[in-house]
């Protein structure tokens, strides 16, 4: 992936999106993305942003082809307050529904504590196995970033991350 057209093309077909559904979701046409895709023109500019949302990176590395690092582990004097932390959940369905839940921490950790269920994990057979347990304590030893990333059988995806 040594051009843009080609970083776009690839993580395109990594989120199983046609250039039609992506130029739909982008309000260009079919023939711009295929230019794009075959270097022939650029995305303008101010479509960056939301070309890279789409397709699950950033700016930075749909232009550069460098990817930054998903998950850090933070030294005790550069993390934030967990209590001013949030968890981010993404679900996007093979069927194109895309649900995004966020959830402060002291939230997540009072629910955990009390036994209460997430409302967003049940019927959803991605979600049901991931122990919501361990994930706190991740982000109390100073994890931030992508946490979980799932592809199901169905081809459903969901991304856990915390920031």
């Amino acid at each position: 992936m040594n051009t843009i057209g080609s970083r776009i093309a690839e993580n395109r077909r990594r989120i199983g999106m046609t250039q039609e559904e992506l130029a739909a979701k982008l309000a260009v046409s079919a023939q711009a993305v295929s230019k794009w895709e075959n270097d022939i023109t650029c995305p303008d500019v101010m479509t960056l942003p939301k070309l890279a949302e789409l397709l699950g990176i950033t700016v930075d590395e749909l232009l550069s082809g460098k990817k930054q690092p998903q998950t850090l582990v933070l030294a005790d004097e550069e993390r934030k307050n967990v209590d001013d932390m949030m968890l981010k959940i993404i679900v996007n369905s093979h069927e194109g529904d895309k649900v995004k839940v966020n959830l402060p921490i002291p939230l997540v950790k009072a629910g955990l504590r009390i036994g209460m269920g997430m409302p967003q994990v049940k019927g959803n057979a991605a979600l049901e196995s991931i122990d919501f347990g361990e994930l706190i304590a991740l982000i109390d030893s100073g994890v931030i970033g992508k946490l979980v990333e799932v592809e199901s059988a169905d081809g459903d995806i969901v991304e856990i991350t915390v920031e």
